[in-house]
């Protein structure tokens, strides 16, 4: 229920003051892949469009799921070969996960589960495993020893593979594909903290997109954008707190088995691939400041939007005209990274 009040929050943020709207507005709310939705689009043909968006967002989660049986990863994490036929998707998305793994020297890895199941993210159950508990799950994990040729997916012995790091991104990669293929210029998919934003508002202006403040209540910021996918990952996200006191997030560090613990609080990452924007956000986050930086610097196809304890903000120079701090964030430094 947390979660589900948080993306409620983000997207009564994100479409509120959506000015030069018109009688051709359409809106659509539903739930998928464990997360509230909602899809705003305009003109005559945005209602029937939204619906084959979704439709095409509930295939996506049909074979991406880790607990569906029928899904794809689901034959993978319960096969009795050591190789399965993947459908187109999967394979993408697999694909997609293990080159970003392969970039970023594994601060991303798909074949992370096990880890994720100690911890009891994938259930009400969270708890602090034993370090024992935490070793024999790391033991089946290693994404160098994830194997796709084609369609076909090859993992050793006891290794489960999770793709919640690029599922959404993916999915709303697709909506907006779908709503733009129907001949959908305008319109803003909203998948909890990932956004996919179709061209530009109505009236020609940007989107504004809110950023909820991570150690607190109202925005830390707000940025203006179009035709663009924006993804966040954040430690306030999905977390909980132990018998002591200490809180414990779910963005694990796949190099020691815990949360990742650097001095970031939230990643965002903007692109026109919300499928790579997605796990990047996830890998820049346990990557830390600096690392995050230097494979930016590398890289020149995304833009981000660093949030740290203190209140720090940090913005790529592709952003900085367009975000703007707000509330208590703006008695802090800007900081903007620059090539």
């Amino acid at each position: 229920m947390k979660r589900l009040w948080a993306c409620l929050f983000a997207v009564c943020v994100l479409l509120a003051g959506c000015g030069g709207e018109a009688a051709e507005k359409q809106r659509r709310d539903f739930f998928a892949m464990d997360t509230y939705m909602t899809m705003t689009a305009y003109g005559p043909h945005a209602e029937e469009a939204m619906k084959e968006a979704e439709a095409r967002i509930r295939e996506l989660e049909e074979e991406l799921s880790v607990t569906r049986e029928e899904s794809n990863i689901y034959r993978m994490n319960h096969r009795t070969n050591e190789s399965v036929l993947l459908g187109a998707d999967a394979a993408e998305a697999v694909g997609a996960a293990l080159r970003i793994a392969r970039e970023t020297g594994g601060a991303l890895d798909p074949t992370i589960y096990p880890v994720v199941e100690a911890w009891g993210f994938t259930k009400d159950q969270q708890q602090v495993p034993s370090e024992e508990a935490l070793r024999e799950a790391l033991a089946r994990t290693g994404w160098q020893r994830a194997h796709l040729t084609e369609r076909t997916l090859t993992l050793e012995p006891g290794m489960e593979i999770d793709l919640g790091a690029v599922g959404k991104g993916f999915a709303g990669r697709e909506a907006g594909k779908v709503l733009r293929d129907r001949g959908v210029t305008s319109a803003i998919v909203s998948l909890g903290g990932n956004i996919e934003a179709v061209g530009a508002r109505p009236d020609g202006t940007p989107w504004r997109v809110g950023f909820r403040a991570p150690d607190g209540e109202g925005y830390a910021g707000m940025l203006s954008v179009e035709d663009a996918a924006v993804v966040t990952s954040g430690s306030y996200e999905r977390y909980f707190t132990d018998e002591n006191g200490r809180r414990w997030h779910h963005i694990i560090d796949p190099a020691t088995g815990h949360p990742a613990e650097n001095g970031l609080l939230s990643v965002t990452v903007v692109g026109r691939d919300g499928l790579s924007c997605d796990g990047l956000s996830t890998a820049l986050f346990v990557m830390g400041k600096e690392n995050a930086a230097a494979y930016w610097r590398a890289h020149h196809d995304f833009d981000m939007i660093l949030i740290e304890e203190g209140r720090r903000v940090t913005v790529t120079e592709g952003l900085a005209e367009r975000f703007a701090l707000r509330g208590e964030y703006t008695k802090g430094p800007l900081e903007v990274l620059r090539r």
